[in-house]
């Protein structure tokens, strides 16, 4: 399982600390105070990361050690994630869809107890001729 550490900067602010990665534009986040703010970094570096996979961005690679100036703005932490794991989640969520049908066949499916969502989760795996392998 690929596992990537990157160095994220805490700076404190009035109410809490500014995250930011420097080798990671944009990836930033806030917490209320240093648990909070390092949980807030995990949870943005995760789906930064997969935002760029998914969009076929390079990752750059993680530096060993930051900048003076990066080091004198706050607090320096590890932060670690699990990419793959955070793609298995992300990709197999559930999300919720709209769907149009006749008023008659909606009664006649409530009267069966049907499950919409499972109905048409195994309609479209069939349908479409694919199967998703999850992780665990």
């Amino acid at each position: 399982m690929r596992k990537l550490t990157y160095l994220a900067v805490l700076e404190p602010t009035t109410d809490g600390y500014g995250v930011y990665f420097p080798d990671l534009p944009g990836c930033i986040s806030f917490g209320k105070d240093i648990e909070d703010s390092q949980q807030m970094a995990k949870e943005a570096l995760e789906l930064h990361i997969y935002g760029m996979e998914k969009d076929n961005d390079p990752i750059p690679e993680p530096s060993r050690s930051l900048d003076k100036e990066d080091a004198e703005a706050g607090i320096i932490t590890a932060i670690t994630v699990l990419p793959d794991l955070v793609k298995n989640d992300m990709e197999n969520r559930r999300v919720k869809t709209n769907v149009t049908i006749p008023a008659w066949l909606k009664d006649a499916a409530e009267s069966n107890h049907v499950n919409y969502s499972k109905l048409l989760e195994a309609a479209l795996i069939d349908y479409l001729n694919v199967k998703r392998e999850v992780l665990r």
